[in-house]
């Protein structure tokens, strides 16, 4: 990769050779929806399944990044934009290591998400939408944040009284009110396998 700016970048080894060195192409599988609709139980289950068969992943949720590089910002729209660019600049160092990154964030605007796949470029990007009405979101909140919004006690609460948008062009729609985790994981790993697999 030519860089005039840092000519640095001209003398690390390049994302080809790391591809090549780990049998892999890296792509980033973006998973949105509301808080509850299995995104992180599904990006878990992904990164295993992968993992098994030999590919090189690693998973970034609010886990992982609310406690360290996001932990200054709040659940706002503009901290929420926020949290996906610098999730999104995270993302883009993986995916130029060669890693396969999974990526599971609610993202809950056509806005937001245009700014990682803007950031992440459209050859790399695959967006998975997990489709789940908030009905079925709710009875699954093992936390508790629908209660806790529904009582004020959390602000700015997807879903509750912060906009969600559905995705008008995911690359892969899962619905999972209709089928099990193990029957979700597998509808995503079939989808994926085809991009990643070295030839």
């Amino acid at each position: 990769m030519s860089n005039n700016i840092h000519p640095i970048f001209d003398q690390l080894v390049s994302r080809e050779e790391k591809e090549s060195f780990l049998n892999q192409h890296s792509k980033l599988i973006w998973l949105t929806g509301l808080s509850g609709s299995g995104k992180s139980t599904i990006a878990k289950g992904l990164e295993k399944a992968l993992f098994k068969r030999g590919f090189y992943v690693q998973v970034l949720d609010g886990d992982n990044i609310r406690t360290g590089i996001c932990n200054n910002l709040g659940f706002t729209v503009e901290d929420r934009s926020e949290n996906i660019r610098r999730i999104s600049e995270v993302a883009k160092l993986f995916i130029e290591a060669g890693v396969v990154t999974i990526c599971s964030f609610v993202s809950p605007t056509q806005q937001i998400r245009k700014i990682a796949q803007q950031i992440i470029g459209d050859n790399d990007h695959v967006g998975v939408f997990i489709d789940a009405p908030i009905e079925i979101c709710e009875k699954r909140d093992v936390k508790g944040l629908y209660k806790k919004a529904r009582a004020g006690e959390i602000k700015n609460f997807t879903g509750i009284d912060s906009p969600f948008e559905r995705p008008d062009d995911p690359n892969l729609i899962i619905e999972t009110a209709e089928q099990t985790i193990e029957e979700s994981v597998e509808q995503v790993l079939q989808f994926v396998l085809p991009l990643i697999s070295k030839k």
